[in-house]
């Protein structure tokens, strides 16, 4: 009798983990830029939106395209980012494209940029050639250690792309050769490790993804403890700051290994850069209560 009880138990929390993988949390978060040697007046500087996706694993993937689109169609989008980890599988690269493509239906006014993560470069040269000329195909920027100027509403913005830290491909110096001086500093990449690796690069804030928030968080995300020093200071999800600059992991949208979460959930995020006329703020969590009160960056969720 025990035996069964203990199945139906199991049973039970596979299936609620299972239904976890449908229960996308939408995040909002609002970063203030400071003033710098770079930016040394950021009262001119028009609210950047970037709609944030990361972790696809098309192998593994319970949100659909169309619900992203739906979600954010009522709302103007400037950029949109992928922070690597698209799929697993040669097989899956007509999905991950098109899954790319009906995202872009929202039509970012500055583009849509890509990075690559560590489960991408299971594929084949070959195979990874074909994913990333079918992205740059479609429109999107695929940035592999190198950056992309843009002007929003007059100001540069400069994107920056450092490939995927987990598998050694991140080269800090060639990412950020020749990036202009004056000008906002985004830095996509998909390990967030790297982040303890970049005192000497100046950025105003980082998009990256890799946990899963711990994907199965229970009781704690033992497992993430291989996954570098990151997981070692509990910052496994949401908002951070190293080195007094913030920085973002979101949890993904897919999942990898098997389709299910226990204490995380799929994450889509629309960040705001806007202008700052004050060096602090807070983070907020879900309840408001504060959580950091140290960096200039809000958190709110939805």
């Amino acid at each position: 009798m025990t035996w069964i009880l203990l199945a139906v138990a199991v049973a039970l929390l596979l299936i609620r983990a299972y239904r976890n993988t449908f229960d996308v949390h939408t995040q909002f978060v609002t970063i203030p830029l400071q003033k710098s040697a770079r930016m040394k007046d950021t009262s001119g500087w028009e609210a950047l939106s970037v709609l944030h996706l990361s972790d696809l694993h098309m192998e593994n993937l319970s949100v659909d395209a169309d619900h992203i689109v739906e979600k954010f169609s009522d709302q103007p989008i400037d950029l949109i980012a992928i922070t690597g980890d698209l799929l697993d599988r040669q097989k899956n690269i007509p999905k991950a494209v098109a899954y790319v493509q009906t995202v872009m239906l929202l039509r970012p006014a500055l583009g849509t940029f890509v990075v690559f993560g560590n489960h991408d470069y299971v594929l084949k040269a070959s195979k990874l050639r074909e994913l990333k000329l079918a992205l740059e195909q479609l429109g999107c920027r695929v940035l592999v250690n190198e950056h992309e100027t843009v002007s929003h509403h007059g100001q540069p913005l400069h994107i920056i792309g450092v490939d995927d830290f987990a598998t050694g491909r991140s080269k800090l110096a060639k990412s950020f050769q020749h990036v202009p001086e004056a000008g906002a500093r985004l830095v996509l990449t998909h390990d967030p490790n790297v982040v303890l690796q970049m005192k000497e690069y100046t950025y105003d804030y980082l998009l990256s993804g890799h946990f899963h928030g711990g994907q199965i968080h229970w009781p704690r995300p033992f497992h993430l403890a291989k996954m570098g020093q990151l997981p070692k200071l509990n910052m496994v999800k949401g908002l951070h700051e190293m080195d007094g600059r913030p920085f973002y992991i979101s949890e993904g949208l897919g999942q990898t290994g098997v389709n299910i979460r226990l204490r995380s959930r799929p994450e889509l995020t629309l960040h705001t850069l806007i202008g700052a006329s004050t060096p602090t703020a807070r983070f907020e969590s879900a309840s408001g209560a504060p959580v950091l009160q140290e960096s200039a960056a809000t958190l709110a969720l939805e």
